[in-house]
């Protein structure tokens, strides 16, 4: 297994084609943004670990990457050229053994599978994983309908300011995601690295200040995926501080970021969250948002590994 960090130029060149391929053919991305970047930064790819198969002519016919997880356990995504798919060839499932032949043993595996179906469920099942996790991606039509806006409460929003807002924000996101394994944790030299992303629009980066002291009651980061098809207006990251719980600011900033990307002209919101938080799943459909499709986390624990 290759460490992603030390690849040359023109392998990792090829392995963004891969991806692009990937994504033209899916019509959605390929990897998660973190790994996208450790792709191609590698200054983005420390600890990531890669394993390819090639094509007859040299080409990747696919990749999986092992990365690490603030846990201590590893998250593995895999990604097929669709030739290699059009054939029926099991590129995935050879990929993910011999990532598992070369996965050092004492931590869990993560499977993340893109629009899962019961198919990747028995082919999880056929290498050792079992359902884990499920993150449902929703949808919006926009702008929001006059009647949602009016039952929200109102909330005062401006842009954040580069060099002013970073350890607030930093402080509140950790706050409310305290225990999530993906969005907790960051420092500021990692907001500030994701803010230099060319997609990054700071009016779209809303910020609440909290009227009774220093700090923020929360924000709404927003995505314009304009390379899709139609345009998506994500839902990036919301946050709300911990103490300002309960009293509908989670809703408020929702409906602040979507009619920020209505104004900006995008007709369809976006957003991801866990299938088990059922307070949010049902804050996001009584503003409107249906599910677009699911992606699934499949766990493989060292204990099975080691028997199988």
């Amino acid at each position: 297994m290759a460490d992603l960090a030390t690849l040359g130029a023109a392998a990792r060149a090829s392995l963004a084609e891969l991806l692009e391929r990937a994504e033209a053919a899916d019509g959605h991305p390929a990897l998660p943004e973190p790994q996208r970047l450790a792709v191609t930064h590698p200054d983005h790819a420390e600890g990531t670990r890669l394993v390819t198969a090639c094509r007859p002519d040299g080409a990747p016919a696919g990749c999986a990457l092992v990365s690490p997880a603030r846990d201590g356990s590893a998250v593995l995504h895999v990604v097929v050229d669709p030739t290699a798919r059009d054939r029926g060839e099991d590129v995935a499932a050879e990929l993910v053994r011999r990532a598992l032949r070369e996965e050092p043993a004492g931590r869990p595996l993560h499977l993340w599978v893109v629009r899962a179906g019961p198919q990747d469920d028995t082919r999880a099942a056929a290498l050792g994983f079992t359902p884990e996790r499920d993150l449902l991606q929703m949808r919006v039509p926009l702008p929001l309908p006059a009647s949602v806006v009016a039952a929200t409460r109102p909330v005062t929003t401006r842009p954040f300011v580069p060099g002013r807002d970073e350890r607030a924000w930093v402080a509140t996101n950790n706050r409310a995601f305290a225990d999530h394994p993906e969005q907790g944790g960051w420092t500021i030299a990692q907001l500030r690295e994701r803010m230099a992303a060319e997609w990054v629009d700071l009016e779209g980066f809303l910020v609440a200040d909290d009227p009774d002291g220093p700090g923020l009651v929360g924000s709404c980061w927003t995505k314009v995926h304009r390379d899709r098809s139609p345009v998506l207006g994500e839902i990036y990251v919301i946050a709300v501080d911990p103490n300002h719980h309960g009293q509908g600011w989670g809703r408020s900033l929702t409906v602040a970021g979507l009619e920020s990307l209505a104004r900006r002209g995008v007709r369809h919101g976006m957003l991801y969250t866990d299938a088990d938080n059922a307070a949010a799943v049902a804050l996001y459909r009584s503003l409107g948002f249906v599910v677009d499709h699911v992606d699934r986390s499949y766990r493989r624990d060292p204990e099975r590994s080691a028997t199988s």
